[in-house]
């Protein structure tokens, strides 16, 4: 008698594997973009330029990585997902080569500044609001969390093999390396990629399995009118600009200050590069637990609320900062560390989840996207401002202590968006 046949166990969710590529290229921008803080020394000590002309290139880098953005979540929409990261990955590949050949600073910004920056930028946290909102019906904030620690992964893995790689064999091997990399990636995003769950004849993760596939509508807009639309419709509410100047806060904070000019503030004090390297690094795995958790808590907690205790708690530590700096590690050094860590890209989970909230899921992501703009230029900003009080002052002191100030700003205007856990009635109700 023929036993009957048993049921397969059920296969992994492609989403999952979608997911992993972006963890994987979130990896890769996070450590392409940061690379250029270990390099500011010894381009200085080559080329003789200052520390605020150098600062200036991150600064253009940090631009660009911000408005791309909104951009190509539009690109996304309009080409596909795979094409707009495989173009993104050729031009840090580019950017990355190129400057062996430098001889002027403008090659420098065009470089590092427009080409790196434009690249990194599309494969950014509009990327990651892109796949969580495409591909993900239920754990979708816990899921952004994790993608967006793919940022402090980057910087984890990448900050400490670029500072001995630049101190063993110059910068010149460590930007090439950069360049390989992104070459590298390539063929892995063209292999497992896809640009929507209907490509495969799936539903987004948790959708339940007796519905039909949903295919999205033919997006015919083109990119620059979607996301210029989405920006227009966006800025007629108060919302918006809340978000979008909380976010230019996060970027002065992190990436335009302390991922700047946290290594070269601590060889000021006269600590090695390599230790303040892996110091900026520890950040990045004190985020990843800190932005993951921050994740689940999205799913659970009203995220306004969140954003408010996350940019207090940022700003009390900028505040101590300058008294923690020694020409050697301090267990002081690393209470901050932990605490900063924790902290640094934790505000993603909640601001993804109430750009969506507020604008719907169609426009969630593009909507993300100017917020995330605003997040580089607050970053860019910071970067040019934080070198030029170093090359006024001879210290970095006031710079942290501007930030702190920023800090408390962007937690008041947190504040106001919290409504006992819930979003205005006429909007979508975070999933």
């Amino acid at each position: 008698m023929t036993q009957p046949m048993r049921p397969r166990a059920p296969r992994l969710h492609p989403a999952w594997i979608v997911a992993g590529i972006t963890f994987i290229t979130a990896i890769s921008a996070a450590g392409f973009r940061s690379a250029p803080s270990v390099m500011m020394h010894p381009l200085h000590e080559e080329f003789g330029w200052s520390m605020g002309l150098i600062g200036s290139a991150v600064s253009v880098n940090l631009l660009f990585y911000g408005l791309t953005a909104p951009f190509s979540a539009a690109a996304m929409e309009r080409f596909g997902v795979r094409a707009v990261v495989v173009a993104a990955l050729a031009l840090i590949a580019a950017g990355a080569v190129l400057p062996v050949w430098m001889t002027q600073p403008w090659q420098l910004i065009a470089c590092w500044g427009v080409l790196i920056g434009l690249g990194a930028g599309v494969m950014s946290m509009s990327l990651v609001a892109t796949v969580s909102n495409r591909w993900f019906e239920k754990r979708r904030a816990t899921v952004s969390g994790v993608l967006a620690a793919g940022a402090a992964t980057g910087q984890l893995i990448f900050l400490p093999i670029m500072a001995q790689l630049t101190d063993a064999s110059g910068w010149r091997s460590a930007t090439v390396a950069i360049g390989a990399l992104a070459l590298v990636a390539i063929p892995l995003v063209l292999w497992r990629m896809r640009n929507h769950p209907s490509d495969l004849g799936v539903n987004a993760y948790g959708v339940p399995a007796d519905e039909p596939v949903r295919t999205p509508p033919p997006v015919s807009t083109g990119a620059a009118r979607l996301a210029l639309s989405s920006l227009k419709d966006a800025s007629a509410r108060p919302a918006f600009w809340i978000l979008a100047f909380t976010f230019a806060v996060c970027g002065a904070t992190t990436n335009g200050l302390v991922g700047t000019h946290f290594i070269p503030a601590a060889m000021d004090h006269g600590m090695a590069g390599t230790a303040a390297a892996s110091l900026l690094a520890l950040v990045g795995v004190f985020d990843i637990i800190g932005t993951v958790f921050s994740g689940w808590l999205t799913d659970r907690v009203d995220p306004a609320l969140l954003l408010t205790i996350y940019y207090a708690g940022r700003g009390l530590s900028l505040i101590v900062l300058p008294m923690l700096f020694t020409d050697d590690v301090k267990p002081s050094m690393f209470v901050f560390i932990l605490f900063y860590g924790l902290d640094w890209v934790a505000t993603v989970p909640p601001t993804i989840a109430l750009c969506r909230a507020y604008f719907g899921p169609e426009r969630g992501a593009i909507v993300f996207g100017w917020v995330f703009a605003s997040h580089q230029i607050g970053a860019a900003i910071a970067a040019t401002a934080a070198g030029m009080v170093r090359d006024e002052l001879g210290t970095y002191t006031w710079a942290w202590m501007v930030g702190a100030v920023l800090c408390g700003l962007a937690a008041v205007a947190c504040l106001g968006m919290v409504r006992r856990g819930r979003v205005p009635s006429d909007v979508t109700v975070p999933a």
